[in-house]
């Protein structure tokens, strides 16, 4: 019998030969790995042949729950999409939060993995009763939410769907996978699905799955609701993630136009402050939420979008794009065609600078040209002039392009990089360095030390290692329980407090030391996985522009980040981690 809030078992999917198998996950491996991100690195550890291209039959994706997943603790219903990265070539995992992660737990899985490769387009279906495939060939083409729509009225309202959108299709190397107007954004995920001639995957609740302890769970769970109303989530609730820009701005750790300077004189005009008063629509929350963070916008013309601090960062002063209408319009169109905004925005960014610098044939595209931003988008969603380009990502753009561009290409890894300064937020600088999904802000909170006020942002050094650590082993576990990340300021001993949630729902006696092995776990099997893939020391580094071009602060103080002091910092991280000087686990994965 599995352990409270688990059925034990995954579904195993050949969309190509049209047959499922349920493959065992004993307690042992529940417990070593939680769910969500821990419980994807080991499926793809067993299921995944060495050396797969991300793109092949082969290669499979696999949509992970966890033991939280229909409990009633608030931002308990999400769910990680795990695969390997067509833009990184290394392990990814997305996380999300929507009805799609209630009902998929609820089709008696605690993961469904899908391989293989249909004929034509097509949607797997999965139900209590197993799996089935319908076509999908009249959605084809359709965005997501309009698959979606098409697919919930076919099937029924019971039906919860995930889908891709044309970027998927055509095999964009950062579509990606999109249910209930939110996405699995990074990595790719959603050409990894469009390679397999899925459209969309529909999930329909057929059973329930008990807690060890119903009663101590609902009093934990009320107890987390009262205190996810508290001063910790205050910002989220009133303005959202972009309250996040004006305080970057003002810190000098707001990356503009492609991370040439660290602040951007209008950004007031993006600023939730000055965009809530104009435009705000609503607030809404995610299934079994009760934070709020969601804040929508009306674009000119009447139409809705989702606002987040980070499309509007990559769209805005990473582009040079002022213009609140077109960055929302932008937001907006990645939305439509199915693709990440970070990434997208990185890309055009760096293809703005390639075109400035005579590098690419396309004097259109300029910094804070808001048209030729929208132009760029399109052509990235029909494959078009520029848009099979940018559509490789801007680390094998630049690989095509040259001339240097790989110095100024803003990824790590192949993942374009967030809304974070490194030559400014030192330990951050560390963190996107060295984590194993690439240039990443939610696997790496280590920004957290940085804006602390606890250590020198600017001098890095152990203590930014310490931090880097610590704040890459609680997303091990955020991202495997799962609970959501604007949580973190909730809980005052955070492994300890999880331990408190994770006992009554599963039964296990487990405490903080043994979640933070299993963070440890996690973290180390990410880089096993990424190894055995190809992963070597020289992929744990900063772009070149970030290393040799220092930025001048208002304060008059230079902010630097040299080779030198990355190196320390990384050698420290190895040290730390239990890795050798190349980057290698001392001992295997226990």
């Amino acid at each position: 019998m599995a352990p409270g809030g688990y059925f034990g078992r995954a579904l195993v999917v050949d969309v190509g030969a049209a047959t499922g198998e349920v493959l065992a996950l004993p307690d042992q491996v529940l417990r070593d790995h939680l769910g969500g991100a821990g419980l994807g690195a080991w499926l793809l550890t067993e299921l995944a042949p060495v050396g797969v291209d991300p793109l092949a039959p082969e290669a499979p994706l696999a949509f992970c729950f966890s033991p939280l997943v229909g409990t009633p603790l608030t931002t308990s219903a999400k769910f990680a999409v795990v695969a390997k990265s067509p833009l990184t070539g290394l392990l990814t995992d997305a996380l999300a939060s929507s009805h799609f992660a209630i009902s998929g737990k609820l089709t008696g899985n605690d993961a469904i993995v899908v391989r293989g490769a249909c004929e034509r387009p097509t949607v797997l279906l999965v139900d209590a009763t197993g799996a089935r495939l319908e076509p999908a060939d009249d959605v084809w083409g359709l965005s997501a939410a309009e698959a979606e729509t098409v697919l919930r009225r076919r099937l029924g309202a019971g039906w919860r769907v995930a889908a891709i959108g044309p970027a998927g299709e055509r095999g964009v190397r950062y579509a990606t996978v999109s249910h209930d107007g939110r996405h699995a954004g990074r990595g790719g995920l959603g050409a990894v699905l469009g390679s397999k001639r899925v459209k969309a995957v529909a999930v329909h609740a057929g059973t329930k799955v008990a807690p060890a302890d119903p009663a101590a769970v609902l009093a934990a769970a009320r107890d987390l609701r009262t205190r996810s109303f508290g001063q910790a989530t205050a910002k989220y609730r009133e303005l959202g993630t972009l309250a996040n820009l004006l305080s970057f701005n003002a810190l000098s750790t707001l990356p503009t136009r492609n991370f040439t300077a660290a602040t951007f004189e209008p950004a007031a005009q993006l600023a939730a402050e000055d965009l809530s008063e104009q435009r705000k629509v609503a607030r809404n929350s995610c299934a079994s939420c009760s934070i709020g963070c969601e804040h929508i916008y009306r674009r000119k013309g009447g139409k809705q979008v989702r606002v987040e601090y980070e499309n509007v960062f990559a769209l805005g002063p990473m582009c040079g794009v002022s213009d609140a209408d077109e960055v929302l319009a932008a937001s907006s169109r990645c939305d439509e065609l199915g693709i990440d905004t970070i990434s997208a925005g990185g890309t055009i960014a760096w293809a703005m600078e390639c075109a400035e610098r005579g590098l690419i044939d396309a004097p259109w595209l300029r910094f804070g040209d808001g048209p030729a931003l929208l132009r760029a988008l399109d052509e990235i969603g029909t494959g078009t002039g520029l848009g099979p380009l940018l559509a490789e990502g801007s680390r094998r753009a630049a690989e095509q392009i040259g001339g240097g561009s790989a110095d100024f290409a803003p990824h790590v890894k192949g993942m374009e990089m967030p809304g974070y300064e490194p030559r400014t937020l030192h330990a951050m600088a560390l963190g996107l360095a060295v984590n194993a999904r690439g240039a990443d802000h939610n696997r790496s909170g280590a920004y957290e030390a940085d804006l602390s006020g606890e250590l020198d942002r600017l001098d890095g050094g152990q203590a930014h290692v310490a931090a880097a650590i610590e704040t890459e082993d609680r997303a091990a576990i955020m991202d495997s329980m799962i609970l959501c990340k604007f949580l973190r300021g909730v809980f005052t001993e955070p492994f300890d407090e999880w331990a408190g949630l994770l006992r009554p729902v599963t039964g296990w006696d487990v405490d903080a030391a043994e979640l933070r092995e299993t963070a440890r776990r996690i973290v180390l099997l990410k880089r096993s996985y990424n190894l055995r893939e190809g992963w070597t020391a020289a992929d744990d580094w900063l772009p070149e522009r970030l290393l040799s071009e220092p930025l001048r602060l208002s304060s008059g103080r230079e902010a630097r980040l040299t080779p030198d002091r990355l190196r320390g910092m990384i050698d420290a991280y190895y040290a730390g981690r239990g890795l050798d000087a190349s980057g290698r686990p001392v001992s295997t994965v226990p």
